[in-house]
């Protein structure tokens, strides 16, 4: 006689068992994360003195360097830009009646090229000249986060003729915005 085997007694002879299937929903629970990336400032940095030095009292003219001017730029921008402005005021020695004084329109500045820059942009200098009003000293555009850029601008100051001797002091003022 011959025995039929059925499907469940082939399981049931190897020692398996039926699987159960996990239930047809899970639970979630999302979390939303946030933080935040203050803004900073933007600054200008001018050195606090320059001394030309000294010429001969029939020198037309008078040319140094200022020294590093440095903007730095700390607001974390996207597609930024700052413009940094350079403006003179007369120079004067004495009591500054007019043969003690040199006027500003009279003062020259040159940025030249940035000595250093840091971040992403484009930093362009100005075209110089005449600083008897705010003239632009330097540039920064397309800029994406922080940056900075420096420069050692160049100062000629012009002396008309009639000027006594004396040490002439006068100010040059960098901002930017």
């Amino acid at each position: 006689m011959r025995k039929k085997f059925t499907m469940a007694a082939v399981v049931a002879g190897l020692g398996l068992s039926t699987v159960t299937a996990p239930p047809a929903t899970a639970a979630s629970d999302d979390t939303i994360v946030t933080f935040t990336i203050d803004s900073g400032d933007l600054t200008i940095n001018a050195p606090d003195s320059v001394d030309l030095g000294s010429v001969a009292s029939d020198a037309t003219s008078i040319s140094g360097p200022m020294g590093p001017v440095t903007v730095t730029d700390k607001r974390g921008v996207l597609n930024g830009s700052w413009t940094a402005t350079a403006i003179s005021t007369d120079f004067t020695t004495g009591a500054a009646t007019p043969p003690e004084t040199v006027p500003n329109i009279n003062v020259t500045y040159t940025p030249g090229a940035a000595t250093a820059t840091t971040g992403t942009g484009t930093f362009t200098p100005g075209p110089g000249g005449i600083i008897n009003v705010p003239r632009v000293a330097f540039t920064g555009t397309d800029l994406v986060g922080d940056n900075s850029a420096t420069w050692n601008p160049t100062l000629t100051i012009t002396i008309p003729d009639g000027r006594v001797a004396g040490t002439y002091t006068g100010t040059v003022t960098h901002s930017v915005g």
